[in-house]
């Protein structure tokens, strides 16, 4: 069983589940508007710089949102020969243009590698923008590089319960779903399907 992820799995991963059930049968989308990306980037001020007084606009969100579009892309391609998210599988990019917009965005801010050494635990780098540049697409395409770079890729699933289109990444090895309420609807599914084939 894994203890934890790392800062560019759950940022990497956060960012593709602004797209989730709606709780009604379809999908929602958390970045429809710019002030869906502003509380989305000031929930994570761990992770990006600057997330307390960062304002999204309009071109903030559509940059996001096409980073976004790529980062599934490479999520579904991932983890095959497993089948992508539902919310993905008719609209995929083809896996050269989501590389080719994930590493455009990760080129627009240069990094700089940064120590950290928290008191009882071992040192961690992370990557920072040169001279505090608060280019938000660039450090969450550097996040997502990261995590696809890392060995947690290959934990990396997609949830298959009815209605779920989040991807996850793989705890323990039964592990089938993203959550307990996931897994309950699948049971249920199954155990519907099976009684309503005649005997």
């Amino acid at each position: 069983m894994q203890d934890s992820i790392t800062g560019d799995a759950r940022l990497a991963l956060d960012l593709a589940l602004t797209v989730r059930h709606d709780g009604d049968g379809g999908v929602a989308d958390d970045l429809t508007e710019p002030a869906g990306l502003t509380a989305w980037v000031r929930a994570h001020p761990d992770a990006l710089p600057g997330a307390e007084r960062y304002r999204a606009d309009a071109a903030a969100l559509t940059a996001v949102r096409e980073l976004r579009g790529a980062v599934r892309a490479l999520f579904a391609h991932a983890v095959r020969p497993a089948e992508p998210s539902p919310a993905d599988a008719a609209r995929l990019l083809p896996v050269a243009e989501a590389l080719r917009r994930l590493n455009e965005a990760a080129a627009r801010t240069p990094t700089v590698p940064v120590l950290g050494w928290a008191e009882g635990a071992g040192p961690v780098v992370r990557r920072r923008p040169v001279g505090g540049v608060d280019d938000l697409p660039a450090v969450l395409a550097q996040a997502v590089i990261g995590f696809l770079a890392s060995p947690d890729r290959e934990r990396l699933r997609a949830c298959h319960a009815p209605r779920c289109v989040r991807y996850f990444l793989k705890e323990h090895p039964r592990q089938e779903w993203c959550k307990p309420s996931c897994g309950n609807r699948a049971r249920v599914a199954r155990h519907h399907e099976r009684h309503r084939r005649p005997a």
